[in-house]
């Protein structure tokens, strides 16, 4: 009995944190068509462009969720972080070290500022082509909701 009912959990524990397939279909969708970020980059879609060079671009969102709020953007399409190769790694550097130059320029820096990167259905990642949020200006609050109660550290009453 035993060795049946490890293998059927095992199944049952990846399957419930497996991507919806809902999201999938939406994510290939997407994944199909040039993102909205090549098309800025190529100049078809408007933006309020702070920072390009050969490799990256930085821009104000549509919808800023802060009063300083930037998209930090690698010309290489890689859709997500699980997707990186060892090659890429120069760009994340590269893009931290522009989120920094702009909390500095945008006078956040010593206020304080979060970065922030969304990967896959269960972190609300919408755009299919890696990118990391500058947001600042204001206080951010928590990352998360705070309604996880880690069991390890709840105190009983």
């Amino acid at each position: 009995m035993k060795k049946i009912l490890v293998p059927i959990l095992l199944m049952l524990s990846i399957n419930a944190f497996a991507q919806s397939e809902a999201y999938l279909k939406k994510k290939s969708n997407k994944l199909s068509q040039k993102s909205p970020f090549e098309k800025i980059w190529d100049g078809e879609l408007p933006a309020e462009v702070v920072y390009k060079d050969n490799e990256i671009i930085a821009f104000v969102p549509l919808r800023r969720q802060t009063p300083v709020h930037y998209l930090i953007v690698p010309k290489k399409r890689i859709p997500t972080i699980n997707d990186l190769q060892d090659e890429d790694m120069h760009l994340i550097g590269k893009m931290y070290k522009i989120a920094r130059d702009l909390a500095k320029k945008y006078g956040i820096a010593e206020t304080g500022y979060r970065l922030s990167m969304n990967t896959n259905e269960d972190a609300g990642q919408s755009v299919f082509h890696i990118h990391l949020h500058l947001l600042g200006g204001i206080k951010t609050g928590p990352m998360v909701d705070q309604v996880f109660v880690d069991p390890r550290t709840k105190k009983d009453k």
